[in-house]
């Protein structure tokens, strides 16, 4: 079995990928543990010897930091803010999403800044490792004082509360530990705060997020040439020399891309009898790329936060230092994933609108792409669906981070809300597939009435493994059940 050590090297998104899709177990490495125990110990000795407030160690929470807690509840202290805390609402997130909150979390506790205990951070590894999932919610956090509610409901299991996914059924976390052998962990000071106090929900959610990115930007690119073939388009917009000229690194990647994938092609070497094309496939490299630029500021950010502490407060042994500050605060991921749910909806709008030109009876191709119009309605209708999920990702692309409301009587006075801004452009990229799939089945479609003549090998190639799951369509027939297998067969390609 494939493992990964946790070390504070830097963590890149493509290893998290690898990392989930080899099935590794993760380590911790001697070096980490000895940040991990390092730390715990100076924590332990700091508090025996002082009296001094610490927030968070042994004063309450939020606007309560002025309450002082007596040395010998502590560790009822920290259990008590995981169950205060779990107050997540609505639909329970994906199992995929849970386990990089895992992954995320034990990453960030391992820089020794914390304050956790080892045994504390291997019972996470162990649920990572036993794929034991908590049940966490899609609401509850403002994304400020880190993802308080979802990760109360992540840390649940570790006090032997809450619930899991288990072996496909849900059960409690006392039920967890029976099944294991396992024993709930005793909290000492500061670890409640340490679990709960982190941007590991938001930083899942994007990380996901840019994986899925890479699949929908190269679809889109791949999609958006066979739609140029089709439509019968000109080649010219993708020359490298006009994209030499206007130095956007994005547009010049997918006007490449674009053109290696029309290389060959019968279509696009045949005389055209129109000067130029629709934006929507002219201007296919800088909306596309735009996009690509755009993802590699969000993957940069997201690279560092990763690779980051952001519980508070911070605890620095070696200067004895514990500083009560802000890394928790997810302003930087809350603007990331906005631009990023922009992004990826303007490749669908843009999708949709060469949908609607393949249907329009433009250039030679039949109304709504059927024979005998009129008594077949063809691919009239998933054009209107197209439209409802461009209209949906519209909605959806208003800045989460453009709201904040004051919480805990004001101690916590401004918010990222990039929770929101990270489940929002989670929706955006899940419509982006539907929204693809629609444009595979317009312009094989398409294809099928320029015949005799071929577009390139690599576009028949993804053309003929598309119609095995998707046959062409002669008369109308219940085209529901071709756009689930055209979006899923597009969620499934490897490249």
């Amino acid at each position: 079995m494939k493992e990964h050590q946790i070390s504070t090297a830097t963590l890149t998104i493509d290893q998290v990928e690898n990392i989930i899709a080899s099935g590794a177990k993760l380590t911790l490495s001697n070096e980490v543990v000895d940040k991990i125990q390092h730390c715990r110990n100076y924590l332990d000795e700091k508090i025996k010897r002082s009296n001094e407030p610490v927030y968070g160690i042994n004063t309450g929470f939020g606007s309560l930091y002025k309450e002082s807690i007596s040395k010998n509840e502590l560790g009822k202290l920290q259990s008590n803010i995981i169950k205060s805390h779990a107050c997540g609402a609505g639909e329970t997130i994906p199992n995929y999403i849970v386990k990089i909150i895992l992954l995320l979390k034990v990453q960030s506790l391992s820089y020794g800044h914390s304050g956790v205990q080892v045994s504390t951070v291997q019972r996470l590894i162990d649920f990572y490792n036993n794929d034991v999932l908590p049940v966490v919610y899609e609401f509850g956090s403002l994304g400020a004082s880190g993802d308080l509610a979802p990760l109360a409901h992540v840390c649940l299991p570790l006090i032997g509360e809450g619930e899991v996914n288990f072996n496909g059924k849900f059960i409690s976390g006392k039920e967890l530990n029976s099944q294991m052998g396992w024993s709930p962990i005793e909290l000492q000071a500061k670890e409640g705060l340490a679990l709960l106090n982190g941007t590991q929900f938001m930083a899942a959610f994007g990380v996901w997020n840019l994986i899925q990115s890479k699949q929908v930007l190269t679809l889109s690119n791949l999609i958006g040439a066979l739609s140029v073939d089709v439509f019968d388009g000109r080649i010219e917009p993708f020359n490298a020399k006009v994209h030499a000229i206007r130095p956007q690194p994005g547009q010049g990647i997918v006007a490449k891309e674009v053109s290696e994938h029309l290389d060959g092609s019968e279509l696009i070497a045949q005389k055209k009898q129109h000067v130029q094309d629709p934006y929507s496939f002219r201007c296919i490299p800088q909306v596309h790329g735009a996009t690509s630029d755009a993802l590699t500021y969000v993957n940069q950010v997201f690279t560092q936060e990763i690779n980051g502490v952001t519980d508070n407060p911070n605890v620095f042994p070696d200067d004895d230092l514990i500083i009560s500050a802000g890394n928790f605060h997810g302003q930087p991921l809350a603007l990331a994933l906005d631009f990023m749910a922009l992004a990826i909806a303007e490749l669908g709008s843009i999708s949709e609108r060469r949908t609607y030109q393949l249907i329009s009876g433009s250039r030679g191709l039949p109304n709504y792409l059927v024979a005998n119009p009129g008594i077949n309605s063809g691919l009239m209708i998933p054009q209107y669906t197209a439209a409802s999920i461009v209209s949906q990702n519209k909605n959806l692309c208003y800045p989460a981070t453009a709201d904040s409301i004051v919480s805990s009587n004001g101690q916590e006075d401004h918010v990222s809300m990039g929770a929101n801004a990270a489940t929002k452009a989670h929706k955006i990229i899940n419509n982006l597939y539907e929204i693809l799939g629609i444009e595979i089945i317009t312009a094989s479609q398409a294809l099928e009435f320029r015949r005799p003549l071929k577009t390139s090998k690599v576009l028949e190639e993804f053309v003929r493994n598309f119609r095995k799951e998707v046959p062409f369509i002669k008369e109308d027939r219940i085209l529901h059940n071709d756009m689930v297998r055209a979006t899923q067969f597009i969620k499934d390609y490897t490249f």
